[in-house]
């Protein structure tokens, strides 16, 4: 609720992580350590590279400058009302594990259920995309770095020396 109620770009993105923080510690709470913990971690990277492009790239100062973060406040309340009445009807509706009328026992290990019932057969389809993906970061970052190689060196290895046979250096 509060990344609508702050005034700057900056102070809302603090605020989304705040709220996925909280979203963490209940997957923590429910006993999905791995599944809590990434999240946390995900979104305190996600967020933090979030505002340092803010500062970097917005016009005001660093995304402190007063906005509004509500655009058609009519639209997006009755939107905000009719979300909360569906929710709240399906959390009344619907029986929950571990009521009075439910048979059915927890998984043994919820995080592999959960993987399971995720991605199914499609787990090694998303280990080979990762991978891609990684190696796709690797390579763009290579590639739009403006040093070589062997810029670490300086600039000794561009002198030519008088009595060097090839033009640029030994080894180049």
């Amino acid at each position: 609720m509060l990344v609508f109620r702050v005034d700057s770009m900056a102070r809302a993105t603090f605020s989304l992580l705040a709220s996925f923080v909280f979203a963490g510690l209940t997957l923590l709470l429910v006993e999905l350590a791995y599944l809590g913990v990434l999240v946390i971690l995900m979104m305190i990277m996600e967020m933090l590279i979030m505002v340092v492009f803010m500062i970097m790239y917005m016009m005001n100062p660093a995304g402190l400058m007063p906005m509004t973060m509500v655009h058609n406040r009519k639209a997006s309340l009755a939107i905000a009302i009719g979300t909360f009445a569906v929710l709240a009807t399906g959390v009344l509706v619907i029986d929950w594990p571990g009521s009075t009328a439910s048979t059915t026992q927890p998984p043994p290990d919820p995080t592999r259920s959960l993987a399971e019932a995720l991605m199914g057969p499609k787990m090694l389809v998303m280990i080979v995309l990762g991978l891609a993906l990684f190696a796709t970061i690797v390579t763009t970052v290579v590639l739009s770095t403006r040093r070589g190689r062997y810029d670490r060196f300086g600039d000794r290895l561009d002198r030519t020396r008088p009595d060097d046979p090839v033009r640029g250096g030994v080894g180049r």
